[in-house]
């Protein structure tokens, strides 16, 4: 059976944002013509919270994002803005049509068919392409049950239905913890509205036992499987196993794309952004210009074996620093 159609939704904003949503957008049409659903670019409005315009300005990106059939949600900043643009995500949601959704950060590339995933909008869940990076446990501190659990009291949450038992006590993969670069429910607002009562609450008044934690930049993903927990979401099971591999893309940097990536992500890469449409406007944007139309990303994608590539991130990107191939 084929699935339901449902939108997607990204952050677009001046700047960074923009460029990715181009290669977002293309990558979409050129990967899945027959995707059903919209495409839809939550854009921050001017207001108190952003000392300078957000929005992206009008001119031939703006109109290329618009004839690749990309929509634009205008929405008001009320709680982060610029000093927290990971909010954007949270308090976007608000604004879309209340019909289901899968978010993408903007940094993705379209791979394959997304319309045909099997996603269960009424089980939302999220990314598990992530590493340990929240809490950071202290010696003498509260240590991962602690901290977590704490979390889910304060919501009503069954903290023991969250825990992957595969894992050993006191392990950071035996919690709930995701990547915030996708996610899915079959409401916005509803999810939304829960995932900006929640992190507003944590970043506002949190509990003792995360007085020693940095909450920024991590709290979209600390409250984020709280929100997932709170509606009977957790972990996507196998059948979507091709967001962050075979369908999606989160590559976070083209230096990274490059780095690690797949040969299909590359391929994507270098299809869109060879098309002479979108040629004449990221030509502007150094990440392209260098990684892309100069070859850069080629020498950096020799640097590494993906078979035996560095544990963590951080490593890869200090590599990258070395060559003088790190750009953001």
């Amino acid at each position: 059976m084929t699935p339901a159609p449902f939108n997607i939704a990204a952050v677009v904003q001046r700047g960074r944002l923009g460029f990715e949503a181009l290669l977002l957008a293309a990558s979409l049409r050129r990967a899945d013509p027959g995707f059903r659903g919209r495409l839809l670019l939550m854009e921050p409005q001017p207001g108190r919270l952003w000392p300078d315009d957000p929005r992206l300005p009008e001119g031939g990106l703006r109109e290329r994002l618009t004839a690749l059939g990309a929509e634009f949600v205008p929405f008001e900043s009320r709680i982060f803005g610029e000093p927290y643009a990971y909010g954007n995500k949270i308090e976007g949601l608000a604004a879309l049509p209340d019909e289901p959704f899968l978010f993408l950060d903007t940094d993705t590339l379209i791979t394959g068919a997304v319309s045909a995933l099997p996603c269960d909008f009424d089980r939302p869940a999220a990314s598990m392409r992530r590493e340990g990076t929240w809490p950071q446990i202290e010696l003498y501190g509260p240590g991962y049950a602690e901290t977590w659990g704490a979390l889910y009291r304060r919501y009503g949450l069954d903290f023991q239905a969250s825990l992957d038992l595969s894992w050993p006590d006191e392990y950071w993969q035996r919690y709930m913890y995701f990547n915030a670069g996708w996610f899915f429910h079959k409401s916005p607002r509803a999810f939304g509205s829960r995932f900006l009562e929640y992190a507003t609450d944590i970043h506002k008044n949190r509990p003792p036992e995360l007085v020693c934690q940095e909450l920024w930049p991590w709290l979209d993903q600390i409250a984020l499987p709280l929100v997932i927990a709170s509606f009977g979401g957790g972990r996507p099971g196998p059948e979507l196993a091709g967001l962050d591999r075979d369908v999606t893309c989160h590559y976070r940097s083209l230096p990274l794309l490059y780095a690690r990536e797949s040969d299909a992500a590359v391929a994507m890469l270098e299809a869109v952004a060879g098309d002479k449409e979108n040629r004449r406007i990221l030509r502007d944007w150094p990440q392209v210009k260098q990684m892309v139309y100069q070859n850069r990303g080629r020498k950096a994608r020799a640097l590494f074996d993906r078979n035996d590539l560095p544990r963590r991130e951080q490593m890869i990107r200090n590599a990258l620093k070395r060559e003088g191939l790190w750009l953001r």
